[in-house]
């Protein structure tokens, strides 16, 4: 493997190695870099929708209280550097190459030994390892890539809390076609008497996770039994209160809007709970509100403002789109929306379609920065079949042009289906409208 150059370019040169699931090539190459996964505080969060909401709103308030956090997600939406911050600041690419240059040593002498190499996901994930190790990281705010019980994010051995953000169909190929299969894949991520956190709406999969809870003695807090009182929407964001394992939590302010960013932040409200009760935390409400306030997601249900509203959602399987479409109608009841959608064509259309018509009067098909892309002809003949109009126009950049050329006859411009479309649209977007650099 050759030792210079780009980092980024080093890490993706292993995408030809694909994505497979497992951890023996990731345990195997942690162990020559002396574990550092083990050496901080893990917050283990995973999901089908919702997971990188969680991360940052329990990101936000561990800073808020001056604790060395960082956070692992992905995709980025913008810069590949925004996968590893800690605290506030992104990865920088000195950084990223001095920790690639350690990895790729390990790697090559792994690779020596005759061992199967590493995926992508997994050198990266090593980098990050290490990376927050460097820095001295209290607390990692860690979001599973694909699954659980095979992702490389679960070579952490022991978590303070794990937390299960929602289950529903995605990736059927590689989870399970059924909810209680996917929830099974998630659940893999709960280690023995680790308190895990869930939000699952299918009793089914519910079930399955507490089975799994169970057997390894894991506390077990669902959030389904916890109420949002007092709820306030705007576009700007949402307001709540809430009783939380026998603590109030009242005048919670969220930057970003829709009832399920209330049950994310709830999720990750039990989790701060937990490290409290622990006393691995002492927090402050004013900090406390001040850190959920501050946590903002890019591409989630992202309203700038302006006339017209543009909202960016990476809404991306169909759970993810009807929260997009009830967010909208909550919003905007009786607005005129132009729908800029795009779509990867590996997830389940029809039910996306569904969701998308319940808003849109009418819509702009183009294509996400992705190979697997679906071709902005094949969405927009299923988006024209909801009887509303399309125009296909399958570079994201001429898409939003179209769309501005459009504005006048609509009240909000609405880009969803896939976070790699709005990486591709996002600064356009950010200077028509006015805000300055869309850069995080």
């Amino acid at each position: 493997m050759t030792k210079t150059g780009n980092p980024v370019e080093q890490i993706h040169s292993f995408e030809r190695f694909g994505s497979k699931l497992g951890l023996e090539r990731i345990s195997a190459l942690m162990a020559r870099l002396g574990d550092p996964q083990d050496r901080m505080r893990v917050i283990h969060v995973a999901g089908t929708n919702g997971k990188g909401s969680v991360c940052r709103y329990i990101y936000s308030v561990l800073r808020r209280h001056g604790r060395k956090a960082g956070l692992y997600t992905s995709p980025f939406v913008v810069d590949f550097f925004e996968r590893i911050e800690f605290d506030g600041r992104c990865i920088t690419e000195e950084e990223l190459a001095e920790c690639t240059r350690e990895v790729m040593e390990q790697v090559d002498a792994t690779l020596a030994g005759g061992a199967e190499s590493p995926t992508e996901f997994e050198v990266l994930t090593a980098v990050a390892f290490l990376y927050f190790s460097k820095k001295g990281t209290e607390f990692l705010v860690l979001e599973v890539g694909l699954g659980g019980r095979g992702d490389s994010t679960n070579v952490v051995k022991r978590p303070e809390v794990c937390v299960i953000s929602s289950i529903s169909l995605d990736h059927t190929d590689r989870l399970g076609t059924t909810l209680p299969e996917i929830a099974r894949e998630k659940a893999g991520i709960i280690k023995p008497a680790c308190p895990v956190i869930i939000n699952a709406a299918d009793a089914e999969a519910a079930k399955v996770i507490a089975g799994v809870a169970y057997e390894r003695g894991a506390p077990l807090i669902d959030t389904r039994r916890i109420e949002a009182r007092g709820v306030q929407k705007s576009p700007r964001g949402y307001s709540f209160s809430a009783r939380i394992m026998g603590k109030n939590y009242s005048d919670i302010h969220l930057s970003m809007p829709g009832m399920h960013q209330v049950e994310n932040a709830i999720c990750a409200l039990c989790a701060i709970e937990l490290l409290r009760g622990k006393a691995l935390l002492t927090t402050d409400g004013d900090l406390l509100r001040a850190g959920m306030e501050d946590a903002r997601q890019p591409g989630r249900f992202e309203v700038l403002p302006g006339e017209p509203v543009v909202v960016l959602d990476g809404a991306h399987n169909p759970a993810g789109a009807e929260a997009m479409a009830e967010t909208a109608l909550e919003l905007f009841p009786g607005k005129r929306i132009l729908l800029v959608a795009g779509v990867l064509r590996d997830k389940a259309l029809s039910p996306m379609v569904e969701q998308f018509d319940r808003v849109a009067d009418a819509y702009i098909a183009t294509e996400p920065n992705n190979e697997r892309r679906l071709p902005a002809a094949e969405l927009c003949a299923a988006l024209g079949r909801t009887g509303k109009p399309c125009a296909p126009v399958a570079d994201p950049v001429r898409a939003m042009e179209e769309a501005w050329r459009r504005r006048e006859d609509f009240d909000v411009i609405l880009v969803s289906g896939s976070l790699y479309l709005l990486g591709a649209v996002r600064e356009d977007v950010y200077e028509k409208t006015g805000q300055g650099s869309a850069v995080l």
